[in-house]
């Protein structure tokens, strides 16, 4: 039997003893080694060759990582380590660290305790750094540093033994900093970084070694010999003296949570039942007798075995043939499969306990953030809010009539399985709209629809997706029923920015059943609403709000269902460019109802209501918002002017410059409509010499200048009439 064997045997072991358990990730910006690191430890636990570990790189096996060379998909890996004469048995995640793939990053981060920062040496802490140990922390996932790429310190930028500390001890404190800011309160000391307890490990993923304080206390190893070994190229005999998957898997082991612990702190956070309930103290304790909760963080589609759901399993157990309940959905499904992840490969169990990652085939209906339990009625998980939203769509079509019911098909598993893309049909044109957070986003899923699954088609060039909101308040609009019956009146306003905020955050819930009005309302007042306001909230469509501030009215309980799916379907196309409504209060101030209830249905109801809503906001002065990016430029000092005159002709705001090294740190803020073919025209100005990444920056207010042109070619893009309808269209 060989080693890989053996340690699957161990693992499947060791998955009934959550006290030997580490559920653990990786996450940095891109190209900082994530995904070699990984590759290292898998090898060092004997899950894959060691001489192919950096090279193989074993959880890239989608066909388009190893072709780009980057991560696009998280990949998960359970593996075996011996620390201090016990076994544990680690499961780990690779998330990717482009910021199209964000999105991945985030539901990674639900099924685990423990994350592992990758900074690259020579880069440093970067915008993306930031952004996933932010997501990390809202998690309250415990992060441990490892900095990667040392080599390169000394071999490229030739600095001394001193320098490279001083080089070192800048990033810790960096990362630290971030920490202390970001951390949940109760964590704030606990989860600081120390160089002397092992929080924090160097060394370089491609040659296999690492190195912390307390291993080089054990091994009698100094500073200054890594400096020598690494000088004379002697990677390979300082691998064999600290070998990098002994380094962080002790360092794992001893500063990671096992679930256990980590679930008490953790699912208040992420789940608003009652705790005193059976399957909240289930919850809680990690107790496999209690019932079954299971969170999805990623649907994989398998050619043979179909869609497989792999998550965390936080109580009771999952086992084949068992009946689950899938949030949302009526009917119950049932397991076919359970399965351990080692990479692309999975080993089939007969059963899985709490605290582990585990992979079921069966579950049908499930989409990545679903919430699974083997009971019918359990309040589901927090929705896992990411800080990014789609921005760039294209219009895809079969290229073949006859393929058109395997796109729709192919379309739907592709949603399920990556909720970060939107897919919409357009009824007016039959074209099936793909947006996603940026060009490479779309490029890697209109690749699996043609290669993975089949399906020949054609794509539109890229298109940006705006939103609409309004700059002032409009209303009371009169909306009048067809059969002049009914009418309502409704006035409208922006939402206070703290609120829309908190609802980009993630911090005020905005979707399914207002649980507790009572909080949410005093939520609301603290963040600036109105007192009479907060406690009329009846609905929420992204960070749009409609509020009933109308006082006995008759019938009008009967018909508020009707009136919020008119409120939804009015925010979804708003009036200007029927592009969907951000960051508007919506209220219903009066209504007059016939009598009859046959009389205000819904071809009554809602063709009322939505002109009431579209009148008002005409009232209050529709603008149009377009999304921005904030572009991050590493570059040599003499081609910064080239670099500046490049990001101010794609109305791009210079937000800040600072000096690292030789190079100058550019930060600016630019629209996405600016950023095609960014990629080509900066590594001809500079010479290929810029490093770039963006981050998403949210929606701004489209240039006065500018709104009525770009309204107009959104409008004849979709077969509008070029003119939005002004407020008279709307009138009885």
């Amino acid at each position: 039997m060989g080693r890989k064997e053996k340690n699957i045997q161990k693992a499947q072991k060791l998955m009934d003893k959550p006290k030997f358990i580490r559920n653990i990730g990786t996450a940095a910006h891109i190209d900082h080694g994530k995904t070699t690191l990984s590759d290292n430890l898998i090898a060092g636990a004997g899950m894959m060759s060691e001489e192919l570990a950096g090279r193989q790189l074993m959880l890239d096996f989608d066909e388009q990582e190893q072709e780009r060379g980057i991560t696009i998909n998280a990949a998960n890996v359970s593996m075996v380590h011996g620390y201090e004469k016990e076994e544990y048995l680690i499961n780990l995640v690779d998330t990717p660290g482009h910021v199209d793939f964000g999105g991945d990053v985030t539901r990674a981060m639900r099924a685990v305790d423990g994350v592992i920062i990758v900074v690259c040496g020579v880069e440093g802490v970067m915008p993306q750094t930031e952004t996933v140990i932010r997501q990390a922390l809202k998690e309250k996932v415990k992060p441990i540093l490892f900095i990667n790429k040392v080599d390169r310190l000394i071999n490229e930028l030739k600095l001394d033994g001193d320098e490279m500390q001083q080089r070192l001890y800048a990033i810790i404190q960096e990362v630290d900093d971030l920490i202390k800011q970001m951390a949940p309160k109760e964590f704030k000391d606990d989860w600081r970084l120390n160089v002397e307890d092992g929080t924090v490990a160097f060394g370089t993923a491609l040659y296999n070694w690492a190195i912390s304080v307390p291993y080089m206390k054990a091994k009698g190893i100094s500073f200054k010999d890594i400096y020598e070994y690494i000088e004379a190229g002697k990677d390979r005999e300082l691998a064999k003296k600290a070998p990098i998957h002994e380094v962080l898997l002790n360092q794992v082991i001893r500063h990671m949570p096992d679930p256990i612990y980590a679930q008490k702190y953790r699912i208040p956070n992420i789940w608003r039942g009652d705790e005193e309930s059976d399957i909240g103290k289930a919850m809680i304790e990690c107790d496999e007798n209690g019932p079954t909760s299971m969170m999805v963080t990623k649907i994989i589609m398998d050619p043979h075995a179909g869609e497989i759901s792999v998550g965390r399993l936080f109580s009771g157990k999952v086992s084949n043939g068992m009946m689950l309940h899938i949030d949302k959905q009526p009917k119950p499904n049932r397991v076919q499969q359970v399965s351990l992840s080692v990479g692309a490969d999975r080993v089939t169990v007969d059963e899985i306990k709490a605290g582990n990652v585990v992979a079921v085939s069966g579950l049908k209906d499930a989409i990545a953030g679903s919430t699974v339990s083997s009971l019918e009625d359990m309040i589901p998980f927090e929705e896992m809010k990411h800080y990014s939203e789609p921005v760039v769509t294209k219009a895809v079509e079969a290229k073949n009539t006859a393929d058109l019911p395997k796109l729709i098909e192919v379309l739907r598993s592709i949603a399920k399985a990556d909720p970060s893309i939107e897919v919409k049909i357009d009824a007016e044109t039959g074209e099936h709209l793909l947006s996603g957070m940026g060009e490479l986003h779309l490029e890697v899923t209109e690749h699996r629809i043609r290669e993975e699954h089949g399906v020949a088609i054609t794509s539109s060039k890229p298109i940006v997706v705006y939103r609409e909101s309004v700059e002032g308040i409009g209303g009371p609009f009169e909306g009048v029923s067809p059969n002049r019956h009914n009418r309502f009146f409704m006035e409208v306003e922006p939402m206070e920015e703290e609120i829309v905020k908190a609802i980009e955050d993630g911090d005020i819930k905005v979707s399914g059943k207002i649980e507790n009005k009572n909080q949410l309302a005093k939520d609301l007042q603290e963040l600036g609403m109105d007192k009479d306001e907060s406690k009329n909230i009846v609905d929420f469509h992204g960070d749009n709000v409609l509020l009933n501030m109308t006082k006995g009215i008759q019938y009008l309980y009967e018909t508020m269902e009707l009136i919020v799916e008119s409120f939804h379907e009015a925010m979804e196309e708003g009036p200007l460019a029927k592009e969907q409504c951000k960051g508007i209060k919506v209220k219903l101030v009066n209504a007059k109802l016939h009598e009859d209830a046959i009389h205000r249905g819904p071809a009554q109801t809602i063709p009322a209501v939505k002109n009431s809503i579209y009148g008002a906001i005409c009232q209050a002065g529709r603008i149009l918002l377009e999304p921005k990016q904030k572009v991050f430029i590493d570059v040599p000092a003499d081609l910064m002017g080239n670099t500046t005159v490049e990001i101010q002709q794609r109305r791009g705001e210079i937000l800040d410059m600072k000096q690292k090294g030789a190079n100058t740190m550019l930060e600016s803020k630019t629209p996405v409509a600016e950023m095609f073919g960014f990629s080509g025209d900066i590594r001809s100005v500079t010479g290929g010499k810029a490093l770039w990444s963006t981050e998403h920056f949210g929606f701004e207010r489209v240039p006065k200048n500018m709104q009525d042109e770009i309204t107009r070619q959104i409008r004849e893009r979709k077969g509008l009439n070029p003119q939005p309808f002004n407020e008279s269209h709307y009138s009885g």
